[in-house]
């Protein structure tokens, strides 16, 4: 549970202190998802100390703002997971009404996102994120983008819910995530280009049969 103070919060320099509070937010979700999601940060080296050292704050802003270090976990992977899933989205949104269009400019936008910062990539798909918090987490993003995934198909293609549209979307999604993972960490040597291309010759088969 994040832990906000109840002291009320004054103007300095013209900046309200609501706006220096979600500024001083921000930079510890910053440093949050920088150690996180460094190659050699597992889970278990987010501290309160080395979050504040690196957002250049004193502790006493990071409890006015998260309870613990869960709570700070679990607030980086769900802002990353919100950012991606809103851009994809309106990449989709955005592209004509076509089912090949859609398809590339979803998966164009997602790996494009991913590939440009790793952090996030490591952060959403790198193994070593077994901590509890993060765990559930993963879980809940991972249940979040197949139900994403069939309200497009539903809308777009004008057919009802069911077994099977549930079992397609969960093997799409799935499949994508176990791909992202193999092709940040190196063990799948592809291009950006080869991964949206083969990705979405994929999806379209799926969607055709």
């Amino acid at each position: 549970m994040e832990a906000m103070s109840s002291a009320p919060l004054r103007t300095y320099g013209g900046v309200s202190g609501t706006d220096r509070q979600a500024e001083r937010r921000a930079q510890l979700l910053e440093a949050g998802l920088d150690l996180l999601g460094s190659e050699e940060g597992p889970p278990h080296a987010l501290t309160v100390r080395g979050v504040c050292r690196r957002a250049g704050l004193a502790a006493r802003y990071f409890y006015e703002n998260f309870a613990d270090r869960d709570a700070l976990a679990a607030a980086v992977y769900d802002h990353v997971v919100e950012g991606i899933a809103a851009t994809t989205l309106e990449a989709v949104q955005e592209a004509p009404a076509d089912a090949e269009a859609k398809v590339r400019a979803g998966l164009s936008r997602l790996v494009r996102t991913v590939a440009e910062d790793p952090r996030r990539g490591r952060l959403l798909f790198s193994p070593s994120m077994a901590d509890a918090a993060l765990a559930q987490r993963r879980a809940a993003s991972t249940r979040m983008f197949v139900g994403l995934l069939g309200v497009q198909a539903r809308e777009f293609y004008g057919v009802d819910g069911g077994t099977r549209l549930d079992i397609l979307a969960e093997m799409l999604v799935g499949g994508l995530a176990q791909t992202l993972t193999s092709w940040l960490d190196g063990s799948l040597e592809a291009t950006e280009d080869e991964v949206v291309d083969h990705g979405a010759e994929l999806f379209l088969a799926v969607s055709a049969t």
